[in-house]
């Protein structure tokens, strides 16, 4: 690769081309360069006549400049990701519970957000608890089918 904003002769380097392949030659450089050079570096512009310096930042911003201009640590920013996630899924879930029958909802309810035990809600319910544990397996089933369509 060339020297930023510089293209090789590639005439020389190519003799037998035809202009065709030289363009493309060329051309692909020139977007090398642009990806490598004018994308990643900033640049400085010297106004002589105004007697001011401009700094152009880079457009290509890094994830550590950002993290450094915003004072987060790395690992506080990767837990935002997990948050957001998190209450995707959260809401999700709740819509699914929504959909189930007022009977399978009171089941699920109970056992994952009351923590109450299948023994527990068995006898409450006057079944046995390996009945309450089939229907946790088949509410489960059904919620996880609404989630997969997500």
């Amino acid at each position: 690769m060339a020297k930023p904003g510089r293209l090789p002769d590639f005439r020389k380097m190519y003799p037998e081309a035809s202009e065709e392949v030289i363009e493309v030659l060329k051309e692909t450089e020139r977007k090398m360069q642009y990806q490598e050079y004018d994308l990643k570096a900033e640049q400085t512009i010297i106004d002589q006549d105004a007697q001011e310096i401009r700094v152009i930042p880079s457009r290509e911003d890094s994830y550590e400049r950002l993290l450094k201009e915003h004072n987060l640590p790395a690992d506080e920013q990767a837990d935002v990701e997990n948050i957001v996630l998190r209450k995707i899924l959260r809401k999700q879930l709740h819509e699914a519970i929504r959909n189930l029958e007022e009977g399978e909802q009171y089941l699920i309810i109970q056992l994952f957000f009351m923590d109450r035990s299948e023994r527990e809600l068995a006898e409450e319910l006057g079944l046995s608890q390996k009945a309450v544990n089939k229907r946790r397996h088949k509410i489960l089933r059904k919620l996880k089918k609404f989630l997969e369509k997500f």
